[in-house]
């Protein structure tokens, strides 16, 4: 089947399709040349809720409140990180609509031995957590300072228009387990 009539653009959590041309879907139903709007919330990547601690109490709706994550790297076995990241509660929080701010902490430890199973990319997502209801997202990439042999996973937080730079980064040396 070709695509070539087919593009995507990935911006935050939302991913556009864009037809060029009429295609055929499920052997009839044909989509005219247009732009598709898909929530893509199911391609995030969610960190294990270790806890969180309540920072601000709401009489209605959740609190406000920081919460611990953690997650593995995908492409590097023995990693693990730890995320700490505010959360809006109140009522909006409680719904989802809240802006979450883009303070974020990160630590990476060397949990077992390290072994990377495929080609690293400087700047390559290995989280990814949505923090408003449209367009802003936290984010961490994983850098490699081949010089030094450390692994560095960089944590900020990134808007359709404007982004922070509010950021944390930890390393992690590369060394045998």
């Amino acid at each position: 089947m070709d695509y070539s009539h087919l593009r995507i653009i990935n911006i935050g959590n939302i991913m556009f399709l864009i037809f060029k041309k009429p295609i055929k879907l499920f052997n009839s139903y044909v989509v005219k040349p247009s732009v598709m709007l898909i929530l893509a919330s199911s391609m995030q990547v969610h960190g294990e809720e270790i806890g969180s601690v309540v920072t601000s109490f709401k009489l209605i709706g959740a609190n406000h409140k920081l919460v611990i994550e953690a997650f593995d790297d995908p492409k590097v076995s023995g990693v693990s990180c730890h995320l700490s990241r505010a959360k809006k509660g109140g009522i909006s929080g409680s719904f989802g609509l809240a802006e979450d701010t883009s303070d974020a902490s990160i630590a990476c430890r060397q949990v077992g031995p390290i072994e990377v199973k495929e080609a690293l990319v400087d700047g390559e997502k290995v989280f990814k957590k949505r923090t408003s209801i449209l367009f802003k997202t936290l984010q961490v990439v994983r850098f490699l300072d081949k010089k030094r042999n450390v692994l560095i996973y960089l944590v900020y937080s990134d808007k359709l228009v404007d982004g922070s730079p509010k950021n944390s980064i930890s390393t992690v040396p590369i060394r045998p387990w």
